[in-house]
């Protein structure tokens, strides 16, 4: 039961925004010229020195981005293997080839005294394929020698332990030919919690049960990583990197329930996961024949143990009761790619082919607790098993300028795969999947420009919804289902950057996507599963702008906003009626302003943003769980404190609460009575944050 957050529009439709600790994106002032080697066509193309970012005194490279105006940091999306690139970050012209970091890490180890500059292109004039719209791609060098730290514990006011250990250290320096980077990192723990009221009421409406609960968690993920670069003598370069990590999570929940002609009940739930895993990788690029080629191994493997327990004691003395559902999954991934590039006929064409072999192996167990004997358990067989798939892609893409301001990129190929369940009674099923896109950009002018894509895709399961599953907590079972198929669609996607000077930009972002197979829970046998609905379909209108009040009077302030509105719709497969997808965002509303007090070391801002989002859906319920209505922050900055730039923030001073309504019917959802609702009310309260972050 982690907390909902906006991370959640990664798995919906818009493009996925990286977390940011700092308001999202910024403005700086207008680019200079810079007169060195760039990517890309120069036909709207803009090019940011450090000294734009000077007033916001920037640590590393994330700091820096995070203030190019108009530009909002992409990840990759969760297609399959590594595939093409889809995130909107380049490095030094060069997409990473690993899957273990995101973009924020990868760019927060690069220290903003190592970067050249920043270059804004359209991805679709780059000879890389798969990237549109509007791609940065940062310039540095390596110093022989630079480190860099930071430290971000946090307080809240109720329910939560302190968190102290948030934090990161990573080195980056050279040695000849060789440029070298590593890395200590603890940046993703988290602690969380809330507390309060939640009421059951039976069909009619009488409040029927009281539950006064307090849940908190504890999760930590540290991380150890490395990478090298080696300049080949004749040209060819090597790199090679991995990490291995720890995550520890903990989830507590107890609580008091009260009921009339019945004993009070203490019910208390235990959620953990201790689980490890590690990456390996590396890439190896050298000239053949007319072009260059690139060959691309990696492998990651995970070991993940998780359990629930829940257990009843009652106030009467009667003896407790309890259950358990436990399951160790190991999970393996190992790619092979390759990828020839070359210039044929005015343009830029790339051969790439890929191999990804994918396994999980799952074993589960229900417990029951027995009083003085403590749980006994015994197999789950619906959650015990193994899935794999072998999967084999072939694409061909070429790129090129039709004119000084047209430009087009086409992706053409297919996959093939093959998933098989292990075991005595295992099934194997193949698929044939046509896969590619169309880009067509045009910068019509330095302040104008605009690109339509349109892209066959395939995204990534988790292997683990082929498998049974209890949820304990809320009476909850997956039955396994082995006809699951990965889901598919056509998707539309058309961005417009229109820029107005000092006085910052706006961005508008349209999107369609017509899906087949989309996942969700559907009927199986006599229960329910994770399985697939043929047809459904997802519309968003998603619309930034950058205001730089320089202009206005006004001296290092500048407001950012953001309006993402979304449609989705698809048949329920337990009704027949037309609904919304089960857990889509369908609406949110950001605004930030940042005022860096000219003439002095400090700033201050301040955040709100409003979310809205659609109930999850199972045979019998409806259920939405939300944090909200809205979240606002205040933060001051003082840029220079022994060397440091330190913060202080204060979060959630709108008392944005912990919610849910959940609706359960007696059988089918829409053909049966309601047997009860649950109405949840939780104080979350303030956050109070401090960060603190430096170089060496």
């Amino acid at each position: 039961m982690r907390l909902v957050s906006l991370c959640a529009l990664s798995t919906a439709i818009a493009a996925p925004a990286l977390a940011q600790e700092a308001p999202a994106t910024g403005n700086a002032p207008p680019p200079a010229a810079n007169e060195g080697a760039a990517i890309g066509n120069s036909a709207g193309r803009q090019v940011f020195t450090p000294a734009d970012f000077a007033r916001y005194a920037p640590t590393n490279a994330y700091d820096m981005l995070n203030q190019v105006p108009g530009f909002s940091i992409r990840d990759n999306e969760n297609l399959r293997g590594l595939g093409q690139a889809t995130g909107n970050v380049l490095f030094n012209g060069e997409r990473p080839s690993n899957k273990g970091d995101n973009m924020y890490t990868q760019l927060s180890r690069i220290p903003a005294a190592n970067v050249e500059r920043i270059e804004i292109v359209d991805g679709a004039t780059l000879d890389i394929p798969g990237l549109s719209g509007q791609v940065a791609n940062v310039v540095y060098r390596a110093a022989s020698f630079s480190g860099q730290f930071s430290w971000k514990p946090e307080f809240r006011a109720h329910y939560t332990d302190p968190l102290l250990t948030r934090a990161d250290v990573s080195i980056r320096g050279t040695a000849g030919a060789v440029e070298y980077e590593a890395a200590l990192s603890n940046d993703d723990s988290a602690r969380s919690g809330a507390g309060g009221v939640t009421l059951i009421a039976d069909g009619a409406g009488n409040i029927v049960e009281r539950r006064d609960d307090i849940w908190n968690t504890h999760y930590d993920s540290p991380k150890l990583s490395g990478r090298i670069k080696w300049a080949v003598p004749g040209g060819s370069i090597v790199n090679f990197g991995g990490h291995y990590q720890r995550q520890y999570y903990r989830y507590d929940e107890d609580g008091v329930r009260t009921a009339a002609g019945q004993a009070d009940r203490l019910r208390t739930v235990r959620d953990t996961e201790n689980t490890w895993n590690y990456e390996l990788g590396g890439d190896w690029q050298f000239g053949l024949g007319p072009g260059k080629l690139k060959l691309i191994g990696l492998r990651r493997f995970s070991h993940e143990p998780y359990s629930q327990e829940v257990i009843t004691r009652f106030a009467d003395g009667a003896p407790p009761s309890g259950d358990r559902f436990a399951q160790t999954g190991k999970l393996g991934e190992t790619i092979a790619r390759g990828e020839y590039q070359w210039k044929m006929f005015g343009g830029d064409w790339q051969l790439s082919g890929e191999a990804a072999f994918n396994n999980l192996d799952n074993v589960a167990s229900i417990g029951v607790l027995v009083p003085g004997s403590g749980f006994v358990d015994q197999p789950f067989a619906g959650g015990t098993g193994g899935v794999s798939e072998d999967r084999y892609e072939g694409l061909l893409s070429f790129g090129r300028s039709l004119t000084d301001k047209l430009s087009f990129q086409i992706v053409a190929g297919a996959e093939h795969s093959t998933i098989a369940q292990a075991g005595p009674t295992g099934i194997e099923r193949s698929f044939f999947r046509p896969k590619g896109s169309l880009t067509l950009s045009w910068a019509a002018s330095a302040d104008f420009d605009a690109s339509l894509k349109i892209r066959r895709r395939v995204l990534q399961l988790s292997f683990y919804d082929f498998l049974g599953r209890a949820f304990l907590n809320d009476g909850n079972q997956n039955e396994n289902n082995f006809d699951l198929r990965p889901q598919q669609d056509w998707s539309f996607e058309f961005e417009a950057n229109r820029k107005f000077g000092a006085w910052g930009s706006t961005k508008l972002i349209l999107i369609h996507r017509d899906v087949e197979d989309r996942v969700d829970i559907v009927p199986v046998g006599n229960g329910e599963a994770v399985g697939n609905i043929a047809k459904a379909k997802a519309s968003a209108i998603d619309w930034t702008a950058t205001v730089n009040l320089d202009p206005a009077g006004i001296k290092g302030m500048k407001v950012d906003t953001r309006v993402l509105l979304q449609k989705s719709s698809l048949r329920d497969p337990f009704t027949g009626e037309k609904r919304q997808w089960s857990g889509f965002t369908d609406t949110v509303i950001e605004g930030s302003v940042r005022h860096d007090i000219p003439g002095s070391d400090w700033a201050w801002g301040a955040s709100a943003n409003y979310g809205h989002y659609q109930p999850r859906y199972r045979s019998n319920q409806v259920d939405k769980v939300w944090e909200g209505p809205v979240f606002a922050n205040v933060f001051v900055e003082h840029k220079n404190v022994m060397g440091l730039t330190v913060r202080a923030q204060v979060r959630n001073i709108a008392n944005a609460r912990s919610r849910r309504e959940r609706i359960v019917y007696s059988g089918l959802r829409g053909d049966s009575a309601v047997a009860f609702t649950e109405s949840r009310d939780r104080l979350i309260g303030p956050i109070f944050s401090f960060s603190a972050r430096g170089t060496f």
